[in-house]
């Protein structure tokens, strides 16, 4: 019982001040996380060995969604209601980037960029040509890994050198595959053309996947922040101090 003159204090608005600061907490929170995937930078994942030995399946890495400039595609889900890019920067031969698969704008891929709009691309007996020009490579030796069926594999490997000055590390099973040898391609006005550095492992502009136009670039691999080799599941938390490459943590995409 509530004596004279006595102030009765409630907790329920205390309460409902707790709870929407929570609220805005967790929706300032989303925003940020938005605003930097959508102008800063995105993390992903390598789920298939297309650009071994530059990546490795298990690597997570940034991209810098800045680098090229902005398109739809730069947002999640690629919401952002307009068409062509806007402050956009010219890509460099040689750059690794993610980009939408052009056959359907939602499915991330990435691979290096080979071909600037003008030039012509094609490979013969394994060897690639731009603009006319044999792609010096070097050989550095044998390369072991394993597929993601399991299959050990024993491919070569180059470093190659791009107009420019770029040098990188590719991979080569052989030098009569399947896309070993190709037509002359002369890469159309806002497009690029790519390849993966696992030569006979990747699906790339020189089938199925075609020029990619830069509405379509999502941006630039900058670095790798973690890495697994997958023999630790998400929740055998007890195997991932074995399961990590840490030697590949925090380094440079080259």
């Amino acid at each position: 019982m509530t004596k004279p003159g006595s102030t009765v204090i409630s907790s329920t608005p205390k309460k409902q001040e707790g709870v929407g600061e929570t609220v805005w907490t967790v929706v300032y929170t989303l925003i940020i996380a938005v605003v930097i995937r959508t102008f800063l930078f995105e993390p992903f994942n390598i789920p298939s060995g297309s650009m071994i030995p530059t990546l490795l399946v298990g690597d997570y890495l940034f991209v810098s969604k800045f680098s090229y400039g902005y398109s739809k595609h730069s947002a999640p889900f690629s919401v952002i209601p307009f068409s062509g890019r806007i402050f956009m920067s010219q890509p460099q031969r040689g750059d690794v980037i993610v980009f939408k698969l052009p056959s359907d704008n939602k499915t991330d891929y990435i691979k290096r960029l080979i071909g600037l709009p003008g030039d012509t691309v094609r490979m013969q007996d394994g060897r690639l040509f731009i603009n006319g020009q044999l792609i010096e490579r070097e050989k550095v030796g044998d390369y072991v890994y394993r597929d993601t069926d399991g299959n050990v594999r024993r491919p070569t490997l180059y470093k190659e050198t791009l107009p420019g000055g770029k040098v990188h590390d590719i991979l080569e099973e052989g030098d009569n595959r399947r896309l070993d040898n190709t037509r002359e391609f002369l890469v159309p006005e806002g497009t690029f053309f790519m390849m993966g550095d696992n030569r006979d492992n990747s699906v790339d502009s020189r089938a199925d996947v075609g020029y990619v136009p830069a509405e379509n670039l999502v941006g630039r691999a900058e670095i790798l922040f973690f890495s697994t080799d997958g023999s630790a599941a998400m929740w055998e938390v007890w195997k991932w101090p074995f399961a990590i490459r840490f030697g590949r943590l925090f380094h440079g995409i080259n």
